[in-house]
């Protein structure tokens, strides 16, 4: 007798939302090695943003089509590829080099991805609340009418993303560097990217998502 194995049904849209979540919350702590100039403003924020920005407009598009309790779950399973990725990288690099592989290579790559201990655990502490409080927020924001989408998402991101700047810092670099030579800049830079950003993007991946389920 032939098997058949049944499965729950995933929407389309959701389904491209979670593959696409998985790899910007892997991405993210990678990009942010790099500090970006965001001229002509006076300001410069580590790269990792603007993963960050897409990791909000997608919790953010998944709680507005899909629901609260679908977005926290989306939340918490994007703990798993930030903690294999942050495995692999240190098994990568525990791992000697090959004999022929330029000395200025090599240094190159451990600069980029030997992050420390410190820097992962502010980076998880920072995701983990930054992305429930912005799910929280446009799902409260929401009420009945389920309307004012851009200025729920705007909020819900903004917000969001000043509370990862806060954690981020704090932890990273409490006791280290003088926080407020680095926090202001960036605070400021998240916010105003993520005003400028997050809600055009949310709306356009909710009408994406609903376009995707109805084929």
């Amino acid at each position: 007798m032939e098997d058949i194995i049944k499965t729950k049904h995933i929407p389309r849209g959701l389904f491209i939302i979670t593959v696409l979540y998985g790899g910007m919350a892997s991405l993210a702590g990678i990009l942010g090695n790099k500090l970006v100039s965001l001229e002509p403003l006076p300001l410069a924020v580590e790269a990792g943003i603007f993963a960050f920005i897409l990791l909000v407009v997608l919790s953010s598009a998944t709680a507005e089509t899909y629901g609260r309790t679908t977005a926290n779950r989306l939340v918490v399973f994007g703990f798993i590829p930030i903690v294999v990725s942050m495995i692999l990288i240190q098994l990568v690099l525990a791992l000697p080099p090959a004999s022929f592989w330029e000395e200025e290579k090599r240094v190159a790559f451990d600069i980029i991805l030997n992050q420390s201990t410190r820097l992962m655990f502010a980076g998880i502490l920072a995701y983990g609340a930054s992305q429930l409080l912005n799910v929280f927020l446009i799902t409260k924001l929401k009420g009945e009418s389920g309307r004012f989408l851009w200025f729920r998402s705007m909020v819900a991101g903004v917000t969001s993303q000043a509370l990862d700047t806060l954690i981020f810092i704090t932890v990273a670099f409490y006791g280290v560097a003088p926080l407020m030579k680095i926090m202001p800049g960036q605070l400021l830079a998240k916010v105003i990217l993520s005003a400028i950003f997050v809600p055009p993007l949310v709306y356009g991946i909710v009408r994406l998502a609903k376009r995707l389920d109805a084929e």
